[in-house]
């Protein structure tokens, strides 16, 4: 099982918005964003950018923290 990096899926679960909503708006094809909300793959940088600002979140919510609050 691959490790979980980011939560992208839970993100849009908050936002009310779909995967293939979320394909659409970053001109991506559905199955990729699927492997992505499944930690089967990672986005590029500039893509993780851009889902952020799609989301209207600060890009680290869409990251599992490394390291816990003190």
């Amino acid at each position: 099982m691959s490790e979980r990096i980011n939560r992208i899926k839970e993100v849009l679960v908050i936002k009310g918005m779909s995967q293939k909503e979320l394909a659409v708006k970053l001109d991506r094809n559905p199955n990729t964003i699927t492997s992505i909300c499944n930690n089967k793959s990672q986005p590029h940088l500039k893509d993780l950018k851009k889902i952020a600002e799609i989301l209207d979140v600060d890009i680290r919510e869409l990251l599992v923290p490394t390291k816990e609050k003190e």
